[in-house]
């Protein structure tokens, strides 16, 4: 594929017509034509209508401008990149699950992203997901949760795929709900006080083989009767504190959210589970300086929050 042909019939699409096309591209109209003919006869389709008010895309050749477009400008990139002497673009990426403290540590670590090309990747998700994001989505970094009596699958599963893993937290879930909800006076909380409550659910399973329901039986008491399941943090929030019925499980929250939402997270004795979250990333991978910044913040979140140091 000629890239010249390409981009001379960017312009004609551009423009609408030979003619100026030619002129802006100080070329020979009947060199553009045949450059065009060319391009349509190698491509095996009809780029435009030839009519007297000018050059016309077809459907097929609409489909085909935006796709040279994407080529184009991919080629002024590496071309900005590698001859003009431009500074290498910084990248960081991490898929992880919806957390708090985590989340808190990637705003702390974005005070800290450098004054040059730079692109940040952060992604919420479930545990299938992220392990995805690092094998199939070229992210680098990725953080897992599950309950501790998963250890081993998820560990064997991580090494069979060739993903390293360090352990970030371990804790128990607490119990997360309005200030206006009838438990959040109570000094002891026991499964069963939950059962005329509406339980708020992230709608994604943390163990990759099961279903979501098969998961969030595993994972909870069965004696629940509403639920609401949903897939990011901002609904929530929005729920837990205006509808006095709700809670939720999850790791601690900070005081600053607790406080701006009005909610207040107490703990469950009914609750024995221990749930793990894990960082991974491809085996031999070298940590960045960007990463290395992640992971510090990381730490000193799960200090605040979690309370302790691995």
């Amino acid at each position: 594929m000629n890239i010249l042909h390409i981009k001379y019939a960017i312009e004609v699409a551009r423009v609408g017509s030979l003619n100026k096309a030619a002129q802006n591209l100080i070329l020979a109209q009947p060199n553009l034509s045949r450059s065009i003919k060319e391009l349509e006869a190698e491509m095996g389709i009809k780029i435009f209508e030839r009519s007297v008010k000018g050059m016309v895309l077809t459907p097929e050749g609409e489909e085909f401008i935006e796709y040279a477009k994407g080529i184009i400008d991919h080629i002024n990139q590496v071309d900005m990149i590698y001859k003009s002497g431009a500074a290498k673009k910084q990248k960081f990426s991490v898929s992880v699950p919806r957390a708090c403290y985590i989340s808190e540590a990637f705003v702390e670590f974005s005070k800290s992203i450098p004054d040059t090309n730079t692109e940040i990747f952060y992604k919420e998700t479930d545990s299938k997901s992220t392990i995805n994001d690092i094998l199939d989505s070229d992210y680098k970094l990725g953080i897992i949760r599950y309950s501790s009596n998963y250890d081993k699958y998820f560990k064997s599963m991580l090494e069979e795929k060739g993903l390293s893993y360090e352990m970030i937290a371990e804790f128990s879930y607490k119990l997360i709900m309005s200030m206006d909800n009838p438990l959040s006076h109570k000094e002891t909380i026991t499964f069963d006080d939950l059962e005329d409550y509406i339980r708020i659910s992230h709608a994604d399973p943390h163990i990759p083989s099961l279903s979501i329901a098969k998961a969030m039986r595993e994972e909870l008491p069965d004696n629940i009767r509403r639920c609401i399941y949903i897939f990011e943090r901002a609904s929530q929030y929005d729920l837990l504190s205006k509808n006095s019925q709700t809670y939720m499980w999850g790791s601690s929250v900070p005081a600053g959210v607790l406080e701006k939402y009005c909610l207040v997270q107490r703990d469950c004795k009914s609750n024995k589970k221990i749930y793990k979250d894990l960082l991974i990333y491809r085996s031999g991978y070298k940590f960045t300086e960007l990463d290395n910044n992640f992971i510090t913040e990381l730490c000193r979140s799960r200090r605040r929050n979690l309370g302790y140091n691995l």
